[in-house]
């Protein structure tokens, strides 16, 4: 299995539990960044994903797409997952990209995920959707 493969079926079957994994993908001094967090090493990278599933329902990906040239790939990917405060019952997605490198050891030392928390996330949200779907509206006139 590749380093893409095996990153692809981590994150694709992603619980809680695998997140004492993460050290196993990623180089000890492993930067992430996406549009709400930038940290350095997997102890920071393992509190987002920690986060993530205390703050969401049954959160997981689907990888839909990748693109890999030598120790590099681009991945892009749905996110699904339901609100915990919010509207439990409808299903969310947000579409999204990854850019990753890999070290000589086949360790992810970088992860930008890249996707629109306007359109993506804060539209979805109760009350501060309504507002940002008004203000998108403006902007297109």
């Amino acid at each position: 299995m590749s380093q893409v493969d095996a990153l692809v079926a981590f994150f694709e079957q992603l619980k809680p539990a695998d997140l004492a994994r993460l050290n196993e993908l990623y180089a000890p001094d492993a930067y992430f960044k996406d549009p709400f967090n930038e940290v350095r090493g997997v102890p920071a990278i393992e509190g987002i994903f920690t986060h993530m599933f205390e703050a969401l329902e049954t959160p997981h990906f689907i990888v839909t797409g990748r693109v890999e040239q030598g120790q590099a790939c681009f991945l892009t990917w749905d996110f699904r997952f339901r609100f915990l405060r919010f509207d439990r019952s409808r299903w969310q997605t947000v579409r999204g990209a990854s850019h990753v490198r890999f070290n000589e050891a086949g360790q992810v030392v970088f992860h930008r995920d890249y996707w629109d928390a306007a359109e993506e996330l804060y539209e979805k949200l109760p009350g501060v959707g309504s507002l940002m779907r008004w203000l998108k509206r403006q902007a297109n006139r």
